[in-house]
């Protein structure tokens, strides 16, 4: 499957500050959002932990994570943002995709709104 990207908007919980907007990649092999710990501190998200990720090629690292504001594609939801290295691109993980109520089409290879969030 091809790169999809989305244009989103990520603000502290209070929205107060200046609001981080970039193109970020759809990652459905991710779980956490993950934007550069440089912009995140701009927005005024807050380190609120650390927790042990796993890279694409296997390696473990610890990174600090905060919550915020994610919005994209006319909604918004509070989610965990990991505060990556500098000039990391951002991604937005599976878990905010599925709270948001929105899925990757794998053949155009565009997000689609789900009719209906799942319960069962």
């Amino acid at each position: 499957m091809g790169l999809t990207h989305v244009t989103t908007t990520v603000q502290n919980l209070m929205k107060s500050g200046i609001p981080y907007e970039a193109e970020f990649l759809v990652d459905t092999g991710a779980i956490d959002c993950l934007v550069s710990a440089d912009e995140l501190k701009k927005a005024g998200v807050q380190v609120e932990g650390n927790d042990t990720y796993e890279l694409a090629n296997g390696e473990l690292v610890e990174y600090p994570f905060g919550f915020g504001r994610v919005s994209f594609m006319g909604d918004e939801t509070v989610t965990r943002i990991i505060f990556g290295p500098p000039e990391s691109e951002p991604l937005i993980g599976v878990v905010t995709l599925e709270s948001m109520g929105i899925g990757v089409d794998p053949v155009s290879r565009t997000l689609k709104r789900m009719s209906a969030k799942p319960l069962k």
